[in-house]
């Protein structure tokens, strides 16, 4: 675990609020699972310059290291509307690339188990649900069990992949930040407090391990790890997941980020530190809150995506969430057939 050394523009805004033992662990050596999991089983918005990560130079040419971004999500309307502007700005940021681009495929692994009427305009991939009960409630816990089966099932021609989320836009394009084989890079998180709950965390990531320092304070997105480390990650996180949800103890200290809690404890479980990067994202206040009469919350947009022209935010606020509004509106109005 380290902090990236350059500082950069954020390549990323989320429309997230900014807040905010294991059993059977699959050997690093094991398979992907095959089958179902059984169901027993203070505001900052920095100017910042992104680092080229580890990038090497033979004959005087970057090496390419290509990365695929795959995003998980429902068949909802909240998670439609996101995925398809996140969509849209993905094009935008690697066309903008050029040929240099480590930017690859993209991937929405849809869990609601069928197609929906979007399969042509986001490549998609569709998995099943976790069996009616399993996820208690908790939905994000389809997230591990959906990408295991995509890492299973599917031919995924680039060497590692960017995990993200339908809330997040891209503001410019991405380099590959992982520094060396062996390391992911990921975003840290103030929330994501190891050290706070060693006693809950030594269930599933025992003394011998070593110190709980080892796990990073980090979700699984935004992540760019290697395919091969993750698909030996996956099993694990899919099955830390449902044990802590299970654990009365753990669901009551990590509630709605335990998926996050079991990604890095899986991570560290299998011997991938993640080089921290604090301008790989900024957590834009789309809760923000008012600002006069002016207010704009992802979450009133639940039932029906946002109108296309929302109203620009006042003078004040950060230009983060001015870029993102911008962003919102310019893929509404280019996006076909948006709100039908």
């Amino acid at each position: 675990m380290g902090c990236g050394g350059t500082l950069f523009y954020p390549i990323l805004i989320t429309l997230s609020v900014a807040l905010i033992t294991y059993n059977i662990i699959i050997s690093s050596n094991a398979p992907l699972k095959q089958g179902f999991p059984s169901s027993s089983s203070s505001y900052n918005d920095p100017i910042i310059k992104l680092p080229r990560g580890g990038s090497t130079i033979r004959n005087e040419r970057k090496q390419i290291r290509l990365f695929h971004t795959a995003v998980t999500a429902s068949d909802s309307v909240y998670n439609t509307w996101q995925c398809r502007v996140m969509y849209y700005w993905f094009k935008k940021a690697k066309a903008s690339a050029g040929p240099g681009s480590e930017m690859g495929g993209f991937t929405r692994i849809l869990h609601n188990g069928k197609p929906d009427k979007y399969m042509d305009e986001i490549p998609t991939f569709v998995a099943q649900p976790l069996p009616p009960g399993t996820d208690q409630g908790y939905v994000v816990l389809n997230r591990p069990w959906a990408f295991v089966q995509w890492l299973q099932q599917t031919d995924i021609k680039e060497d590692y992949v960017l995990m993200s989320e339908p809330d997040h836009v891209i503001v410019k394009p991405i380099p590959n930040l992982v520094a060396k084989d062996g390391f992911g890079a990921a975003f840290p998180f103030f929330y994501i407090e190891p050290k706070k709950y060693e006693k809950v965390l030594r269930k599933y990531y025992p003394q011998e391990r070593g110190p709980v320092t080892n796990i990073d304070p980090i979700g699984n997105s935004p992540v760019i790890v290697g395919k091969e480390a993750l698909k030996k990650i996956a099993p694990t996180w899919m099955n830390v997941s449902l044990a802590m949800k299970k654990d009365p103890e753990a669901d009551k200290a990590f509630g709605w980020v335990l998926e996050m809690y079991a990604y890095a404890v899986s991570s560290a479980l299998h011997g991938v530190s993640n080089v921290l990067h604090k301008d790989f994202m900024i957590q834009g206040h789309l809760t923000y809150g008012k600002v006069g009469e002016w207010r704009f919350d992802k979450r009133s947009y639940i039932k029906s995506p946002p109108p296309k022209n929302l109203t620009m935010p006042p003078p004040g606020v950060p230009q983060s969430v001015v870029t993102l509004v911008k962003m919102v509106n310019e893929a509404t109005a280019n996006l076909p057939d948006w709100g039908s």
